[in-house]
């Protein structure tokens, strides 16, 4: 098998790209079955994609060599409630193996599978920056909460008489303080060993606070390689954070492409473009209810709408941020300028924080939650989660969904199968909490707002990173088929010359 894919499992099969021909440096060992048949061999140094594998969430690659074996991210799969529960209770790999985990950035499709992981026997150490180590204490104990808090509603739906099947919790608090004790913070640009020949080094993905592009140095019995992994790759220019790096001499890159067939808007033309969404809501009498990742994207829309707000382009509403967690990250955030980018620092300095606006209130209390939807007045509602799958966005976004005065903004990118990507297609009719809603709000998609980078920004990030070279081989994940096969053939055309988008559970000898 050696140089040959297997025919219509990767996606030079699929996509037709133009460098299908395989470097005989890489090797397809097998597809599916994740974690069966791993037979370790010395000189072996071989990477398996068990999750975010032509898909986008559920972040998790195994990096394995005769020695040593180092996980990449462990994130939570989103999408539909049954599959859900059964993809994230299978790992598929035996975590007691593990030596090490690296952690690419906080987000829960990259990090939330970490309770699992450490409860069913890890017994590493998890690297990630400061600010992520930071950040998950919050983040992993709202998953852990919100994930008893939607089981508990469901069974009182249930109790009603709704026909719904019941849901059981992945883990708890206790074990997310499991996670917790097992985190080690690295800084940026520090090369440190953390398994039998392996060392990481992690640069700036420019992504969310504190996210990294993971660099591995590996060697096993004579064998040699650098490979990185982008986990999520931020955009130029955006506010608050720095610019991603680029690393250099790396052989095989994990590159996400999430957006890889499209390209986003400027974002002084999407901000404008909400600006005109928040005027004409409020003009007929109704609220713009945002779904957000608490984390970055909450943060990024605050300082944006301090921007309209100071430039007066939208009127003096009030604006609330409904999410208990964002409240904390946004603590978090305060505590690591470092992270910042120049403009948001000279805030700082100035004593303007660019979390904080007039007319702005941030929410924890669940009671002052339920007044929001009470309220008859104007006002913009910033609540999570982002993919509208759980959290108080959806007793916000079921309190309007039937009234046409009212706004849904989406701002950010929406997984197969979830509502959010339900409300983008703008579909006549929604579920929410088990039960059917015909929509009849106003649906505005504002993918300028996104993190991720677009597909010009992948192809200048793969084209510096081989301009640094020797990039040989280019594997795309976090993205879905169609995307991956757009960003596959302008990558072809470049002379890129081994693309691939790895299936799941699929394992490349390198």
């Amino acid at each position: 098998m050696d140089g040959t894919p297997i025919p219509g499992r990767g996606s030079n099969a699929r996509a037709g790209v133009a460098g299908a021909s395989l470097d005989r440096r890489i090797c397809v060992m097998s597809t599916f079955g994740a974690g069966t048949g791993f037979a370790p061999t010395r000189g072996m140094i071989e990477v398996q994609l068990l999750g975010a594998a032509q898909e986008v969430t559920g972040s998790r690659h195994l990096v394995r060599t005769s020695r040593a074996s180092v996980l990449l991210d462990c994130g939570l799969f989103q999408g539909r409630r049954r599959e859900t529960f059964a993809r994230n209770r299978e790992l598929g790999f035996d975590p007691a193996t593990v030596d090490a985990v690296v952690l690419s950035h906080a987000h829960i499709d990259h990090s939330g599978g970490l309770p699992v992981l450490c409860a069913r026997g890890f017994q590493g150490s998890i690297y990630a920056t400061a600010a992520t180590v930071d950040l998950c204490a919050p983040m992993l104990m709202d998953a852990a909460m919100l994930q008893e808090s939607d089981a508990r509603h469901i069974q009182r739906l249930i109790e009603r008489g709704d026909d719904l099947e019941p849901v059981e919790p992945l883990y708890g608090q206790q074990d997310v303080v499991r996670v917790l004790d097992q985190m080690v913070g690295l800084p940026y640009h520090r090369p440190h060993p953390i398994a039998p020949g392996i060392t990481v080094e992690l640069l700036d993905a420019g992504h969310v606070l504190g996210s990294a592009i993971v660099v591995l140095d590996i060697e096993d019995d004579g064998l040699s390689t650098r490979l990185a992994f982008t986990g999520d790759l931020g955009r130029h220019h955006m506010p608050i954070l720095r610019d991603p790096e680029v690393p250099s001499r790396v052989e095989t890159l994990l590159m996400e492409s999430t957006y890889g067939d499209r390209r986003h808007e400027p974002i002084e033309q999407t901000g404008e473009a909400l600006a005109e969404t928040i005027r004409r809501t409020t003009e007929r009498g109704g609220k713009v209810v945002i779904p957000a990742f608490a984390l970055e994207r909450a943060q990024e829309l605050i300082y944006r709408l301090k921007l309209l707000r100071e430039s007066g382009r939208i009127p003096a509403i009030p604006v609330y941020v409904d999410s208990p967690l964002t409240v904390k990250l946004t603590d978090v955030f305060r505590l690591h300028p470092e992270c910042y980018d120049a403009e948001a620092r000279r805030l700082v300095q100035r004593s303007s924080s660019p979390f904080d606006l007039e007319g702005l209130r941030y929410v924890s209390d669940a009671e002052d939650s339920k007044a929001i939807d009470a309220e008859e007045r104007p006002s913009i509602i910033i609540a999570g989660s982002g993919m509208c799958e759980g959290g108080r966005v959806l007793h916000h976004l079921r309190s309007i969904i039937g009234d046409p005065r009212h706004t849904i903004a989406i701002v950010g990118f929406q997984a197969q199968h979830t509502l959010g990507r339900r409300l983008v297609e703008r579909r006549p009719k929604v579920r929410i909490f088990g039960l059917e809603h015909d929509r009849r709000a106003e649906v505005v998609v504002l993918n300028g707002f996104s993190a991720h980078a677009d597909q010009a920004d992948l192809l200048d990030f793969a084209e510096e990173a081989r301009r640094r070279g020797p990039l040989r081989h280019l594997l795309l994940v976090h993205g879905e088929p169609a995307a991956q096969e757009a960003l596959s053939l302008e990558l072809g055309r470049r002379g890129f010359p081994d693309v691939r988008a790895p299936a799941p559970g699929e394992r490349l000898r390198l």
